[in-house]
């Protein structure tokens, strides 16, 4: 049945797999005009936007951990290797620092609506320090009273310790990075687990009071063939998580050169990832999880799937979120931060950002300033990526729907996207096929064209 499908819509396949952004940001960090961006313009988005979003959302903080102990070569996060682990405390006093920076231009107690410790690997950080970490942060802010917090863990290093205080300080979602349980692909992407170890952590995390379990699978990785893949997710099977989020693996050897470890012919075809995809697809169906936007899946009671009933399914540069803030502050190296008219992101480098702040300074060195454009066509992709279609309200948006038109065309003729005067609305066939979607009404995109490549590809 798989192979049936799949050729049902093989041409389509070739046809879309093309280069395209993952859309958690709109516009896309390569086309941010950083020229007409400053920290002055920064601050005051920052502000206005806490004023305007404070009292009636709150705000979400990303806290970006960027040590491993070992490099995953699949890995494209910003990562720093080292088994040193004096790096931690410094690193989170210089954090905290730049929490404060960012209090100093609040006129309010802040309300905490989302945390998320991402990287790297979060428990690189031992235990105390991470407690340290989420005191101090805490510390004159009131919690939302529908807050979420969150935290991504390696099955290898997650020690007891580290579940019960996260647990403690009000966390209750946490995200393993599985990505495969076949030794021929873990051996060549770098990450030996074994199916014991996530095991032990999963079911720890649920004694302890966790409610939201969520792991990490990608198909498309070095070695993988269509036996591994359902051999990984009959495993995934006997632990049911509350959510699995599948991504396409992306290969960007010029920007990761750890990925050149392996080179293409380590990796399935374009139609075999496909298939890849869609046995994971089925698989996932079978056990009962439903499909939330892209990539992601959900069992029936899960907030996540909830918000995509509800529609209040959010996405932003952490993924998707059912909680939406105006004002998401990155705290940490290479963290990026969205006012919702305007985006900063903060030094790549661990050097830099500790001296930045260090120094006084926010380490935000580049950013973009939203136009009304670019505010119009973000409400649309989002609408696209988290509700599965766009209403068509006004002039503006229509102007977008007609500067696209010729772009969409072909999406319209093989049955991925229907348009009329008032909406866009995504097939269920279209859903394969968000990411092109997205792309055509993209106008940076669709601007002056790149001789390197900016993105992974869409298949």
């Amino acid at each position: 049945m798989i192979y049936q499908a799949m050729d049902a819509y093989e041409h389509l396949i070739h046809k879309y797999n093309v280069a395209a952004p993952r859309y958690t940001s709109y516009p896309t960090v390569p086309y941010w005009d950083a020229a007409n961006f400053d920290l002055d313009k920064w601050k005051r988005s920052v502000k206005m936007s806490f004023d305007e979003s404070n009292d009636r959302d709150g705000l979400s903080i990303y806290i970006h951990l960027p040590y491993c102990e070992s490099l995953c070569t699949y890995c494209g996060c910003n990562t720093r290797i080292t088994r040193n682990h004096q790096v931690e405390l410094p690193y989170i006093e210089a954090v905290l620092k730049e929490w404060q920076l960012y209090r100093s231009l609040f006129n309010a107690r802040p309300v905490i609506r989302e945390i998320h410790l991402g990287g790297g690997t979060p428990t690189f950080f031992s235990a105390a320090n991470l407690r340290r970490l989420i005191e101090q942060l805490l510390e004159g802010t009131t919690i939302h009273t529908d807050a979420e917090f969150g935290f991504e863990g390696h099955p290898l290093n997650t020690t007891e310790e580290h579940l019960r205080t996260l647990h403690q300080l009000g966390f209750r979602r946490i995200s393993l990075g599985v990505q495969d349980l076949d030794p021929a692909v873990q051996l060549a992407i770098n990450r030996i687990q074994t199916f014991e170890q996530l095991q032990k952590t999963t079911l720890l995390a649920r004694l302890i009071g966790y409610t939201s379990v969520n792991f990490d699978l990608i198909y498309g990785l070095p070695m993988q063939t269509v036996q591994s893949v359902t051999d990984t997710i009959s495993k995934v099977s006997l632990l049911m998580p509350d959510r699995i989020a599948f991504y396409s693996y992306a290969h960007v050897p010029w920007i990761k050169p750890g990925q050149r470890s392996f080179t293409e012919k380590h990796l399935p075809d374009m139609l075999t990832k496909q298939r890849l995809h869609e046995l994971g697809r089925k698989m996932f169906g079978a056990l009962g999880y439903n499909e939330v936007g892209m990539d992601h899946f959900a069992l029936p009671g899960d907030s996540l799937l909830h918000s995509q009933k509800s529609g209040s399914l959010h996405r932003n540069f952490m993924g998707y979120t059912c909680k939406y803030t105006q004002l998401s502050v990155g705290l940490g190296v290479s963290a990026i931060s969205d006012t919702w008219t305007a985006y900063g992101q903060n030094a790549k480098t661990v050097e830099e950002y500790l001296q930045l702040v260090n120094n006084g300074d926010l380490p935000v060195v580049k950013g973009h300033i939203l136009t009304n454009e670019d505010l119009t066509i973000r409400r649309h992709i989002l609408n696209i990526m988290c509700k599965g279609g766009t209403a068509i309200k006004d002039q503006a948006d229509m102007n977008i729907m007609i500067g696209a038109l010729e772009r969409m065309q072909p999406l319209m003729q093989d049955g991925l996207l229907k348009l009329t005067p008032d909406r866009l609305t995504v097939t269920p066939l279209g859903k394969r096929f968000l990411r092109n979607i997205c792309m055509a009404i993209d106008a940076y995109a669709w601007g002056e064209r790149q001789s390197t490549p900016l993105f992974s590809m869409a298949g």
